[in-house]
């Protein structure tokens, strides 16, 4: 047992989350002793550094334990002065390998020079359809199997939502960049139930400055002719069709009904309805599968060619089915995820995929990384605004939580949204309320 005394510390948590990295839980202690408040920084490099003497490893993200290293990447960049100085300051102040600073420092180039800031009452737009076919082993998002007569519940006051925001939207002058369905499952939704929700966006927002469009069809055997057909016709760029893993056992073992062969039909569907970017997403670290497993997934995918694949590593989170079968998972998974990601790095790149977003969470195997991958220039738009948290961002549905951009003070303020979707409808004029009170605000400039 290591006994840990965090000297004048009042919260543990962000130095609990680096302890982590290295030590399981039942392996340490950690107790909070008086004094004067330390430097936080300079107290976990202490950690950091007492961590890996004592167990001889050296995590390549330093002491960084929040989900968006870009973000800061970006705001050393502009507070000293350039690409060598906030490399540096990576290095040096959040002890980052060479490999992790560089890769940061460069996405946020390349996002800079690809979007630069948000437009003057430029949002983002979040629509969630919480439902999905059944639920995977790793799932921890709001995501519920409902019958027909409850998803209907759900889109009257959802429609609610957006018709009394939008309206207010409208009258501050508000306009969208980007709009983005997920959940859940949007396809989920029957033909003429899905066709609704997109002719009540269409008719409640006004999309006339929208870069970017985004459906998730994320669940490929939820993919068909007629639902492509509407997405495209409502004026959607992008859709993310997401296989996971293209092998059918793994796919059995982690709750997911459809088939490799599916993944392959829902992407060749997209095409033929010549929607403008398809993404998809894979995962590392799912269980049953090793390095070679996941590299197959991946030579699959990217011979279809999509514009983005975004490669994720497995986490452990809080309310997925997966810590209940083993809450130490992700650590046992470690350097076989790190294979795995430094093999996907180099099979993009050789595809010609280059990196434009990258995002990290809690419990993921390793202590690594998500990163999404774009050939050309098509970047998600909605993935790079949402990560860098300059812009506002008007959520609508169960699970979606609003961020109310302060450019002045450069400050987000959060205006959640209940995450189970029947308090949802029961709680529908709270939910508008809510926006009411803190997203129109008179009197303040939002960006």
């Amino acid at each position: 047992m290591c006994e840990i005394d965090l000297k004048g510390v009042q919260n543990k948590y962000e130095y609990e989350e680096l302890i982590k990295v290295f030590l399981r839980p039942g392996q340490y202690r950690i107790t909070m002793s008086g004094g004067p408040a330390p430097d936080k920084n300079q107290l976990k490099r202490e950690i950091f550094c007492l961590l890996s003497k004592l167990t001889g490893k050296v995590h390549e993200w330093g002491i960084l334990t929040g989900v968006r290293p870009v973000k800061l990447a970006g705001e050393l960049y502009d507070r000293l002065g350039g690409r060598r100085q906030a490399i540096d300051a990576l290095a040096r102040e959040y002890m980052l390998s060479a490999e992790k600073a560089e890769l940061i420092v460069s996405i946020h180039e390349y996002q800079r020079r690809l979007l630069g800031k948000p437009e003057k009452g430029s949002v983002g737009v979040y629509v969630g359809i919480p439902f999905c076919p059944t639920r995977c082993l790793y799932c921890s998002f709001a995501s519920y199997q409902a019958p027909e007569f409850r998803i209907l519940e759900y889109l009257d006051a959802l429609f609610k939502e957006i018709e009394v925001a939008g309206r207010s939207m409208k009258e501050s002058g508000m306009k969208p960049e980007t709009v983005y369905i997920g959940g859940g499952t949007p396809t989920t939704l029957n033909p003429r139930d899905l066709e609704r929700l997109l002719s009540h966006i269409e008719r409640n927002l006004d999309l006339s400055r929208l870069a970017e469009y985004t459906v998730e069809a994320g669940r490929p055997d939820t993919v068909t002719p007629e639902k492509l057909k509407i997405i495209k016709g409502a004026g959607a760029t992008r859709v993310s069709i997401n296989p996971q893993s293209m092998h059918a056992k793994t796919l059995e073992l982690i709750g997911r009904a459809h088939t490799p062969e599916d993944a392959v039909e829902a992407f060749a569907m997209s095409r033929h309805e010549k929607i403008g970017a398809v993404n998809m997403d894979v995962i590392a670290g799912l269980p049953g599968e090793d390095a070679g497993d996941f590299a197959g997934t991946l030579e699959q995918v990217v011979g279809l060619g999509p514009e983005n694949v975004t490669v994720h590593t497995l986490a452990v989170k809080r309310a997925s089915k997966l810590i209940d079968m083993d809450r130490d998972y992700h650590y046992g998974r470690g350097e076989e995820a790190r294979e795995m990601l430094a093999a996907a790095g180099e099979t993009l790149a050789g595809a010609g995929y280059r990196p434009y977003y990258l995002y990290r969470q809690k419990h993921m195997a390793g202590g690594l990384e998500n990163i999404g991958w774009c050939r050309g220039d098509a970047a998600g738009v909605y993935n790079i605004r949402i990560m860098e948290e300059m812009q506002t961002v008007a959520a609508f549905g169960a699970g979606g939580i609003t961020k109310v951009h302060y450019p002045s003070e450069n400050r987000l303020e959060r205006v959640p949204n209940v995450s189970n979707y029947e308090i949802y409808i029961a709680r529908i004029d709270e939910m508008i309320k809510r926006k009411r009170e803190k997203l129109f605000v008179k009197g303040e400039e939002l960006c």
